[in-house]
């Protein structure tokens, strides 16, 4: 019996305290401190914001990169395939010329990379 008595009390009491704290849910902040809530929010959003550019600028650096190595590979082979078609003498200085191009087109790959990233 003292059992029940005692869950009587605590569901009233906890009643008592939804009753009381259900009017400061809906109630407003101070001009204060919604300006302060509201700078705080827009300098989170600012960081977000430029985290997200940053590795955006990041990516495009990465995926530029990726697509001018893949055509300069796919030229190298081109190339390499028109080579074979020559014989002895002019087929080795073909294959150099090729490689040489493809060594360039990298590096050239590479500094772009740099350059637009961050």
């Amino acid at each position: 019996m003292n059992l029940l008595m005692n869950k009587g009390r605590t569901s009233l009491v906890l009643l008592a305290l939804c009753v009381l704290a259900l009017p400061a849910c809906h109630r407003a902040k101070s001009p204060e401190a919604a300006a302060r809530d509201i700078a705080a929010a827009d300098r989170s959003a600012q960081r977000e914001v430029a985290h997200a550019e940053s590795n955006a600028e990041r990516d495009v650096a990465k995926d530029t990169y990726n697509v001018e190595v893949a055509k300069a590979d796919g030229v190298h082979k081109i190339a390499i395939q028109h080579c074979d078609t020559l014989a002895g003498h002019d087929q080795v200085l073909c294959k150099e010329q090729a490689d040489a191009d493809y060594q360039a087109a990298k590096a050239n790959a590479k500094s772009d990379k740099a350059a637009l990233q961050p």
